[in-house]
């Protein structure tokens, strides 16, 4: 659901569109993937609060020490400060990435991921990482593994990654992405056929074009692990068939640089649902900022009280912010498994639940289903993640109210019938007891039943 534009029926009076017109220019010239770099958000001139931060201070104070004998070491352990799995390891060859001239579908590139933080690297090259800034979203930079050991490691941020990350492929903010194309023999994609940002609804025949796949999916084809050929007519050639169900890349490429030798199915799933809630909380969280800034703004413009609650189009902008955030932590829509399920690395579902919160029988939102869909409990783990622990208060607080009516069965809408009362009382004891700042009538509810 798209946030609303500031509609003049809805203003208090006509006084405060004027006074908005005057006091903030910028909120009608502006193209909207430019509001990030301006109040309250300053995307590019704000200094982030995120883990690649707070490893650099570490790291000077001699308190962290990364081993460079290799790029290898240096991505281990970076990964291991960054919480992030080898085992989450994927695989893309597509140029579809800052290192293109290193990519190609004989040398992949690997993406590992953690609940806040991603990072990627193309043999002989930079490592790319993006850390979670709760306020800002992703922040990404570049770090070169073979700087003389002399010198101190430096992660460079690195903005111009904006020009695919930042609007094109993104809703309008700093995102994080998996796109599917039509790759061409040597990763190019063939543009005539267009791409697709993936997220949970998308259908998983128009998955992981221009990825490698590991793992098992029964019948149903997917884009992966092949290549394409564009004809004359604009049309392609592709055998999707011969990308089926592989548990072994080692046809496809030489595999032995690689410390891990899988791009794993249920791995790939689980980094498209992650981005694709990642960026609509911080869409969600930027909206609500803006909104409570215009508000504020436009009452000490007119000499009126500052109110910290929203009202009049603030109150809208973040009631629809709040039902798309809900939206996409439930699930909704999410596009059906194959008939009989998918197969992965045990591995990786192993790491991705370590440590993961459990209510008191023992259930967690990382607790795979994969067979008809995901995950067992459709609410999204990513309410532990920085961003969602960190949303300005007004949109927080309506997300909680708006999911408790939900899991409780009190929901008019009819959009969430999908969720049977079973799963919604598994969900809402899960989250009663493990979700941090849970409001207490939460667990008082939870009590009396």
């Amino acid at each position: 659901m798209a946030s609303p534009l500031f509609n003049l029926c809805t203003l208090r009076a006509s006084s405060w569109w004027l006074s908005l017109a005057m006091l903030a220019p910028s909120f009608f010239t502006l193209h909207a993937e430019d509001e990030y770099e301006n109040a309250p958000i300053r995307y590019s001139e704000t200094t982030p609060n995120d883990a690649v931060q707070r490893l650099e201070n570490l790291m000077a104070a001699g308190k962290v020490k990364i081993d460079r004998t290799d790029a290898w070491t240096v991505l281990r352990d970076v990964m291991k400060q960054f919480d992030i799995p080898q085992e989450s390891q994927v695989m893309v060859f597509s140029k579809t990435s800052k290192q293109n001239d290193r990519i190609s579908p004989q040398t992949p590139r690997v993406v590992y991921f953690g609940d806040n933080a991603y990072v990627g690297y193309c043999l002989g090259g930079s490592i790319e990482v993006s850390t979670i800034d709760p306020k800002l979203g992703p922040i990404f930079y570049l770090l070169d593994p073979y700087e003389e050991p002399a010198r101190p490691l430096r992660f460079q941020r690195d903005n111009s990654c904006l020009s695919c990350h930042g609007g094109p492929f993104t809703p309008e903010v700093p995102g994080v992405i998996v796109r599917s194309v039509y790759p061409g023999p040597e990763g190019h994609p063939i543009m005539s056929q267009g791409s697709t940002v993936v997220d949970t609804t998308t259908p998983f025949s128009d998955r992981w074009g221009g990825w490698y796949v590991t793992g098992k999916h029964g019948s149903v084809l997917h884009r992966g692990n092949v290549t394409a050929t564009e004809k004359n007519d604009q049309t392609i050639s592709i055998d999707f068939k011969a990308g089926a169900n592989v548990t072994n890349l080692a046809k496809f490429f030489d595999v032995t640089p690689y410390p891990r030798k899988q791009s794993d199915i249920v791995a790939l799933m689980v980094l498209e649902h992650q981005t694709s809630v990642q960026n609509i909380l911080t869409k969600a969280n930027h909206s609500a900022l803006r909104a409570m800034h215009m508000q504020t703004s436009l009452q000490k413009e007119l000499g009126e009280p500052v109110q910290s609650e929203p009202t009049g189009t603030a109150r809208r902008i973040i009631d629809h912010s709040a039902e798309d955030v809900v939206e996409a932590l439930l699930f909704k829509d999410e596009a059906a498994l194959p008939e009989g399920g998918i197969e992965g690395d045990p591995a990786f579902q192993t790491a991705f639940a370590k440590n993961a919160p459990q209510s008191s029988d023992g259930r967690s939102l990382k607790d795979f289903q994969l067979l008809h869909r995901l995950f067992k409990y459709r609410c999204s783990y990513m309410v532990y993640s920085l961003t969602f622990q960190h949303l300005t208060a007004p949109l927080k607080q309506t997300v909680l109210n708006r999911l408790w009516t939900i899991l409780e069965g009190r929901d008019t809408s009819g959009h969430f019938t999908y969720l049977t009362s079973t799963e919604r009382g598994h969900i809402r004891r899960i989250l009663a007891e493990t979700l941090p700042g849970a409001p207490a009538e939460w667990k008082k509810a939870l009590a009396a039943k």
